[in-house]
Parts: C-alpha cells; sequence; structure tokens
C-alpha cells in the first residue's frame, strides 16, 4: 500500500488536471469560432467554393 506522502508527491494527478485545462481551453477556442462562423457565411463560402473548384476539375 502507498503512503499518504507518495500519493501527494505523485505527478499523474497534475498531468491529467494540465491536459484537462489544455482540453477546455481549446473548446473554447473552437466553440468560439463556430459561434463567429455561425454568425457569417463564411462556412457557407468556403464549401461553396470547394465544390465549384470540385467540378471545375472534373469538368
Amino acid at each position: 500500500m502507498r503512503q499518504p506522502l507518495e500519493i501527494i508527491d505523485d505527478d499523474d494527478a497534475q498531468t491529467t488536471a494540465e491536459y484537462a485545462l489544455v482540453i477546455l481551453g481549446a473548446a473554447a477556442v473552437a466553440g468560439a469560432l463556430i459561434a463567429w462562423a455561425g454568425g457569417t457565411d463564411v462556412i457557407k463560402s468556403f464549401f461553396n467554393k470547394i465544390f465549384q473548384q470540385l467540378m471545375g476539375a472534373l469538368g
């Protein structure tokens, strides 16, 4: 069985918390980007441009 001081010195919990904070930060950035893009026609024009290029390449 591990001693209480060994558990406190364990870096696994800190690493897990750091990963969780990075994931939360990435989710916040993604949410802001989606909110911004949803209020504009950026996504629609992006996919339209890709579709037009594909259709032009296929001839």
